[in-house]
């Protein structure tokens, strides 16, 4: 069994990759905190030292590595089914779930978040939901492409677990 956890930063992925992992007792990778630790930099050095292409690179190779682990649950960064043929090979290698959070869902949770996000640091409430929208008109057609798509403010593991089950 092989899951792909994709979908906009502040939808949930890595924590429901956390808790489908402890529930189906199958290892789980935050696909960017892999690729820190394979390269000892974190994701946005890579951004700063080498640019968004190289990192992308970076990203598709890690993304094919994960791909051959079995059973694994992996959560992508935000962009990573954007680029190259990333939407193709996790529809190949296994189920692709887009967890579909509303922009104003997703602005809650952003501005509420520990995590240091650089791409919104600094907007407002009405500008992130407006980022947002604005970032979803260029990554909805390849989220689209999954092979799964659920959708709501709070997606349950269960709702995933279902999915998998369906394609056993």
């Amino acid at each position: 069994m092989k899951v792909f956890l994709i979908g906009y930063m502040g939808c949930g992925k890595s924590r429901m990759g956390r808790t489908l992992s402890s529930m189906l007792d199958v290892p789980f990778i935050d696909l960017d905190k892999y690729i820190e630790e394979k390269f000892f930099k974190t994701v946005p050095q890579i951004f700063a030292e080498e640019g968004e292409a190289e990192f992308r690179k970076k990203e598709q190779a890690a993304l094919k590595e994960v791909a051959e682990f079995d059973p694994v649950i992996v959560a992508t960064g935000g962009g990573a089914p954007c680029f190259f043929d990333n939407m193709e090979l996790m529809n190949q290698a296994g189920l692709c779930v887009f967890l579909d959070v509303d922009s104003h869902e997703l602005a809650n949770r952003l501005i509420q978040s520990k995590n240091e996000r650089p791409l919104i640091k600094g907007k407002s409430p009405e500008e992130l939901v407006h980022f947002i929208d604005e970032m979803m008109l260029v990554r909805r057609p390849f989220y689209e492409k999954a092979s799964c798509i659920l959708k709501g403010k709070e997606i349950l593991p269960e709702q995933v677990i279902a999915e998998i089950e369906k394609e056993k």
